[in-house]
């Protein structure tokens, strides 16, 4: 019986050696066919050659196939520490790029200072450079050198004591002039939304998310709150909204929910986006629904669907539905006007999956219901399963309707009409999801013993 060879013996050298092989073919005909020939190419050749090489001698990527990546990339693709070709470059405080492992391990050790510059770093932050990291990735792929994925191990944990000292300096300028507010402020978005452990720094203290929170809460009757700085500490409040164990946190402190209504009414239209993508956020939790809904955080939310700026309207329809999910911010929101603006809306075409969901939800309240009906309901919602391809569209509207109708029986001649004229509900109890063939059926059997009656009578 033959040996089996290294390439038969694994599918991913195998795959690997194949891909090899068509490079180098394609490498050499072009020597061989072409007279001007470049220098570079003979040596990707040989690159290609000593990686089959390699594979055929240990059936994987060996070091000395990294050594030989590393001595052919240029000079802005290697960490300053390891001198090797960077897999997950990012930026220290000074500006300097390194390759992540190498840095972590640098500070680890316990040094404070840029290697390259030995300037003291003002913080042990490393972000990721995206522009490198894609420099080295194309370069990788011309060459059929395959770049792992790079692994994140910033957590809670790889604080350093230095970060922690930073994140207080950065609260305790909150309190200081306007210049230091704005700078902290936007400096303090940037880290929450880049890192995870400092979002988890602001639960360690009850008197962060005051202090974060301190240039909204003071009284500036004459010059009102600078927009800039309003949109960095709303969109901080997100970032930390997004943290699993700060949501209880961030809702139950006293100035949050009032600022973020605040903010819904009176910010820039990023600021009143990002309010209302932390309420979304923050109603997760059902003790928060409960919370913002008696907060009457939902009529500032209603006036900003009712606007409809095209930025916004996904996070404040995301929010409102979120809220909704509990009965007493149903009746919250068809009381604050949500049953008119959202069929207007949905009239008008805007955002018809989202707000028909909204709609679908507020109709198991009964006046809800009783005014969907009087604001004409009936023939947009049929129009829709006319012409929406959307299945969940169609059941949403079938669901609608049949309460609708179930609560006013007048409705029924706009049913009727619309069934002998278009067969719309027949169809979809034909083919509908299960749902709406369950409301639909329920509707054609109501249409039939109304037909039934009247003949007999």
């Amino acid at each position: 019986m033959a040996k089996t060879g290294v390439f038969e013996s694994d599918p991913s050298v195998m795959a690997k050696a194949t891909e090899l092989k068509k490079e180098l073919q394609r490498l050499v005909r072009e020597i061989v066919d072409t007279e001007d020939y470049s220098n570079e190419t003979i040596d990707r050749a040989k690159e290609k050659l000593c990686a089959l090489k390699e594979l055929k001698l240990t059936g994987k990527r060996s070091p000395s196939l990294k050594l030989l990546e590393t001595l052919a990339c240029p000079d802005e693709f290697r960490c300053p520490l390891s001198k090797e070709l960077m897999a997950d470059p990012v930026i220290v405080a000074t500006g300097q790029t390194y390759d992540r492992p190498f840095i972590q391990k640098w500070l680890k050790a316990g040094n404070q200072t840029c290697p390259v510059t030995q300037q003291i770093l003002s913080h042990t932050i490393l972000t990721p450079n995206h522009l490198v990291r894609g420099m080295i990735s194309q370069w990788c792929k011309s060459r059929g050198i395959e770049l792992s994925d790079p692994v994140y191990q910033i957590n809670e944990e790889g604080m350093t004591e230095a970060d922690r000292e930073h994140f207080l300096s950065l609260l305790e300028k909150m309190s200081l002039t306007l210049s230091e507010q704005k700078q902290s402020a936007r400096e303090l978005r940037l880290l929450t939304k880049r890192m995870p452990s400092f979002r988890a720094l602001f639960g360690e203290s009850l008197d962060a998310i005051p202090q974060l929170l301190n240039p909204l809460s003071e009284s500036r009757p004459q010059n009102g709150i600078h927009p800039d700085l309003q949109e960095d500490v709303i969109t901080t409040l997100l970032n930390l909204s997004i943290h699993e164990s700060n949501k209880k946190l961030v809702a139950e402190t006293p100035m949050v929910i009032p600022l973020l209504m605040e903010a819904l009414r009176s910010g820039t239209i990023d600021t009143r986006t990002n309010a209302a993508a932390a309420l979304f956020t923050l109603s997760a939790l059902d003790s928060n629904k409960a919370l913002i809904g008696k907060s009457g955080a939902l009529k500032p939310l209603i006036d900003l669907l009712e606007e409809g700026h095209p930025l916004a309207m996904k996070d404040v329809a995301s929010a409102i539905f979120t809220l909704c999910m509990i009965n007493e911010n149903k009746a919250k929101a068809v009381r604050d006007g949500a049953v008119r603006v959202i069929l207007k809306k949905i009239t008008d075409r805007m955002h018809v999956d989202e707000l028909l969901a909204i709609l679908a939800m507020l109709s198991s309240h009964q006046k809800a219901i009783e005014e969907m009906g009087e604001l004409g309901a009936v023939p947009c919602l049929l129009s829709i399963i006319r012409e929406s391809t959307c299945g969940r569209n169609k059941e949403n509207c079938i669901a609608i309707l049949h309460s609708i109708c179930l609560n006013d029986r007048t409705k029924w001649k706009e049913m009727r009409e619309e069934e002998n004229a278009h067969r719309t509900i027949s169809e979809l109890a034909e083919n509908g999801t299960s749902r709406a063939k369950r409301k639909a059926c329920g509707i054609l059997e109501r249409l039939n013993r109304i037909v039934n009656i009247v003949h007999t009578s």
